[in-house]
């Protein structure tokens, strides 16, 4: 026996699917009987009633009805566009077919625009592959139009007024609550005895988890390509890495801080909760930044200690160190918290007010701020041009079995050809394995469906009557239970539907059930073609590339940051690490392949020769990515001190052995024919020599060696698999 499924989870199944099948069977049935029996327009009837299925049920536009609403209404234009497109194409096979492929490609490629578009993009598919068969009949536009019109704003209207959802917190309203406790731990720890509780710190590892991507419903977390989405999705980071390091401050020896870092303890909480009050549509917090800047500036300046004179400085930027070991660790500590909450305070800003931000940020850092929307559209898309991007793989795969099921059905002359067509979209899956096991149960669905509907045809003969009666009847049924029941329920209750259709629009025999298998079967062995032919394994074997690829670049990053730490005084630092941009976009690829990871099977066949476990923790490589990011950006701010010879071979071979140990774990995660695959120790063995503290280390070296201790937990998490993962959301992003 099965594991048992709750019954109230089942009962909410049904609740929210029937929501959705009433919405869709009234405004489906009303379009369809206004225009086939109130007006005579059979053409517009069709486009109606399929508009309505395409959108309001085969399409899976995630959020609310409202959201849903503004976003079919904003969708439109590009109805009519398809439609008139499939229209003139659908003259020659050829032009039909050529439509199907740049169409295809372009509405499953759409999928990059964020969590919307992509749910949307199959409905659009149904839309189009509609009017790209015959008959050519230019002349009927209007009347093609007219009910994809019709169908769209009424349901349009159904779903902004028919069973309002009640609406999930926004990623804004996490992201202020985030910012809520910062300001509260940070308050905690700057007052004696400088220490949280551990209820503190457990709510403070909660809040910080509410902003992970697997937490927020899909229509609310900040995945577009503009300006303000990639700023709330900057918040979000910055707000769990300024949670993570407070959590993570100790408590001072002997119950004192200083004045130069309580300082900075008191601004960061100020800042905290003015930007609580920025993402709740309050002002820019623009004062709270700038004290932090300035407490921030006084405390580096106070940790690197006094400069010697001028006469005596061997090198420009030397300083003599004042404080104990133990003291510039905290330091370090502390300005690390500072610059994440001068990250989520700008980023912030960035998102409540767009354009009108007013406070003065890091261009690097936020890089998006001054662009429009075209161009960052264009970065979006030039980031996943490429055969590493699983929006790419998905897109040519779609748009490859597509046009191969144009080709089939223009070529044999297919009878209701667009069948095939169906599903192959609805049937093709990611995955080999996936496909192949979906379209097994779909047949069996299809063929129960097809005995039903020839029993009804031939029962009920040409009485159009009767199947008016059952039409509503059968689709708010089709479209309550398919949902919850799986693909081969949908299948066979589809089945039924569409003869129940066409049996009111032509005179229609038992045939038609043979029509529609024979089309099922056509579609779904094209769709298991190109499955098997293009990516069969789907994310599995990208999300290891992409997260090996992600640590390579991550170990260029952190030698040339080593380097430049270790010795800025030959030719002056650059400003900035070679090599930034590859792995921003590196992390990009690796995010939205562990996004389509995260909802696949078992690959077929099982995982690849030599591939890494599918519990391993993937989430530790994205976070050791945005970690070397981050911690690069701030130790090479200028003015960078002069470590001196024992502090910077130190820094500099433990720079080496970290970058090193990121090649290792890369080389494991993605083994090439002659990589070894022994086990890799959780544990570098010979870390503990480079951590030895050089006497009269200056800040700057403590500062280093907080941000790669931080990289070896990361890469930690990533060798121990899921052994670790209740405890990867303690470390920030």
């Amino acid at each position: 026996m099965g594991p048992r499924v709750p019954v109230r989870r089942i009962a909410a199944d049904y609740a929210a699917s029937g929501r959705r099948a009433v919405r869709v069977t009234l405004v489906a049935a009303a379009g369809f009987y206004l225009f086939r029996y109130g007006l005579d327009r059979p053409t517009a009837a069709t486009y109606a009633l399929f508009t309505t299925v395409s959108l309001g049920g085969i399409a899976r536009t995630p959020g609310t009805g409202r959201q849903r609403a503004a976003l079919e209404l904003r969708l439109l234009p590009v109805c009519w566009l398809l439609v008139v497109v499939g229209t003139w194409l659908s003259v020659r096979t050829w032009s039909a077919v050529v439509g199907m492929l740049v169409v295809g490609f372009l509405l499953a490629f759409a999928a990059v625009g964020g969590p919307r578009l992509a749910g949307a993009a199959p409905g659009l598919q149904l839309l189009y592959i509609l009017p790209s068969f015959p008959p050519y009949a230019p002349g009927t536009i209007g009347e093609r139009l007219a009910g994809t019109t019709t169908g769209l704003v009424l349901l349009v209207a159904a779903e902004a007024l028919l069973f309002p959802e009640p609406s999930p917190p926004p990623y804004q309203e996490r992201a202020a609550r985030a910012a809520g406790m910062a300001a509260h731990c940070a308050t905690l720890l700057a007052a004696p005895p400088h220490a949280l509780t551990d209820a503190d710190a457990r709510a403070a590892q909660e809040t910080g988890r509410r902003l992970r991507s697997q937490t927020v419903p899909e229509a609310e977390r900040p995945a577009g390509p503009g300006m303000r989405d990639r700023a709330l999705a900057h918040t979000g980071l910055a707000a769990r890495t300024l949670l993570s390091r407070l959590a993570q401050l100790p408590a001072p020896p002997g119950g004192h801080l200083g004045p130069e870092v309580t300082a900075v303890l008191h601004a960061t909480a100020r800042l905290a909760t003015a930007t609580e009050m920025c993402l709740s549509t309050g002002p820019s917090p623009v004062a709270p930044y700038e004290d932090l800047v300035a407490a921030r500036a006084h405390l580096s300046a106070v940790s690197a200690g006094p400069a010697p004179p001028t006469a005596s400085a061997p090198v420009p930027g030397a300083r003599t160190p004042q404080f104990a070991p133990a003291v510039l660790r905290r330091h370090a500590a502390v300005l690390e918290i500072a610059d994440a909450a001068l990250a989520m305070g700008g980023a912030a800003d960035l998102a409540a007010h767009g354009r009108h931000a007013s406070v003065e940020i890091v261009q690097g850092r936020f890089w998006y701020a001054t662009s429009r929307a075209p161009v960052l559209w264009w970065h979006r898309v030039r980031g996943h041009a490429g055969r590493r991007s699983v929006f790419f793989q998905n897109a040519v795969r779609i748009a490859l079995a597509l046009t191969a099921a144009r080709l089939v059905a223009g070529v044999d002359t297919l009878p209701h050809g667009f069948w095939a067509m169906l599903a192959t979209l609805s049937l093709t899956r990611t995955t080999m394995g996936e496909t192949w096991s979906t379209i097994r149960v779909a047949l069996v669905g299809t063929l129960a469906g097809a005995l039903v509907t020839a029993a009804a045809l031939v029962l009920v003969e040409g009485d159009t009557a009767v199947y008016a009666v059952l039409l509503p009847v059968w689709m708010l049924f089709a479209f309550t239970v398919g949902p919850v029941k799986g693909v081969g329920w949908a299948q066979g209750l589809f089945t039924v539907l569409v003869a129940l259709v066409f049996a009111q629009l032509e005179p229609s025999s038992w045939r038609l059930a043979e029509v529609r298998v024979l089309d099922v079967l056509i579609g779904s062995a094209i769709g298991a073609v190109f499955g098997l032919l293009a990516w069969p394994r789907g994310a599995h074997d990208e999300m290891r590339y992409a997260a090996a690829e992600l640590l390579r670049r991550a170990a260029e990053i952190v030698v040339a940051t080593g380097a430049s730490v270790a010795g800025p005084g030959i030719g002056g630092p650059p400003p900035q690490a070679p090599g930034h941009r590859s792995l921003q976009h590196a992390v990009v690829l690796a995010e939205s392949a562990y996004a389509q990871f995260q909802s696949e099977p078992t690959p077929f066949g099982g995982p690849a020769r030599g591939a890494a476990p599918r519990h391993m923790d993937w989430q530790a490589t994205l976070m050791a990515g945005h970690h070397t990011l981050w911690g690069s950006e701030r130790l090479l701010e200028p003015p960078l001190a002069v470590l001196g010879p024992a502090a910077a071979e130190s820094a500099g071979g433990l720079g080496d052995r970290v970058a090193a140990r990121m090649l290792l774990v890369s080389a494991a995660l993605d083994p090439a024919g002659d990589t070894p695959t022994g086990p890799l120790p959780p544990i570098d063995p010979a870390l503990a020599g480079f951590t030895v503290e050089p006497p009269g280390a200056p800040r700057l070296y403590y500062a280093a060696v907080s941000w790669l201790e931080s990289l070896m937990t990361d890469l930690a998490r990533i060798a121990r698999g899921s052994a670790d993962t209740p405890a990867q959301g303690a470390s920030g992003p």
